[in-house]
């Protein structure tokens, strides 16, 4: 979710993502700058070090960071990077795609809030995910509830008129993270359930 619409959403505007079959739904990313239900059990599994990839305001990284994790958030929106360092984070404004420091020695990392649909197309996620990891290292993911629909789709952030590019997202279920596991050289070593949130570790 990129640009000034997402930034303005961080500040508290009123910004909706539209899909391309015409679907609308609030971003509400100011959510974000909060801890929520669900992030402890999510934040313990994590290991040192770990990639937070989409990691927004940064309250995940902020999280590990004070609990002694060496952390570091990546986002490609100049704004949520800047709201992660005033809060003690360390952040980089970076695409998963791209350079990302520390290739092939993270611990752990760190796919919440659905950011496993970054790029529209979790297969590509999470090989490049792999070449990040460290022998060993693990994925911990947030997914949809078992029986959602596994889907990539185009979408669009909207605010009063203003409307950004289409941008590939995708949505993974709990039902189907076995498959793509498989498919791109993990295992799902545990899922889990809690306040309403569903999550999954790769091994």
């Amino acid at each position: 979710m990129i640009g000034p619409l997402y930034a303005e959403s961080l500040d508290g505007a009123r910004v909706e993502v539209e899909s391309a079959d015409g679907g609308t739904w609030p971003l509400e990313a100011w959510r974000w700058l909060h801890d929520a239900e669900g992030d402890e059990a999510m934040l313990a599994r994590c290991a040192d070090p770990t990639l937070d990839v989409g990691s927004g305001p940064g309250r995940l990284t902020v999280a590990l960071t004070r609990r002694g994790v060496r952390a570091l958030g990546i986002d490609v929106t100049p704004r949520a990077v800047r709201l992660t360092r005033l809060a003690g984070g360390r952040a980089l404004c970076r695409d998963v795609f791209g350079h990302v420091p520390g290739a092939g020695r993270w611990g752990t990392v760190l796919l919440a809030d659905g950011n496993i649909g970054i790029g529209g197309d979790p297969d590509a996620l999470l090989r490049r995910v792999r070449e990040l990891l460290r022998p060993g290292g693990e994925v911990v993911a947030e997914l949809d509830p078992p029986g959602a629909a596994t889907r990539a789709e185009r979408v669009r952030l909207r605010r009063e008129g203003r409307v950004t590019g289409w941008f590939a997202w995708a949505r993974v279920s709990v039902s189907d993270i076995g498959p793509l596991a498989a498919r791109t050289g993990f295992r799902p070593a545990e899922v889990w359930t809690e306040a309403g949130r569903w999550f999954s570790v790769l091994g």
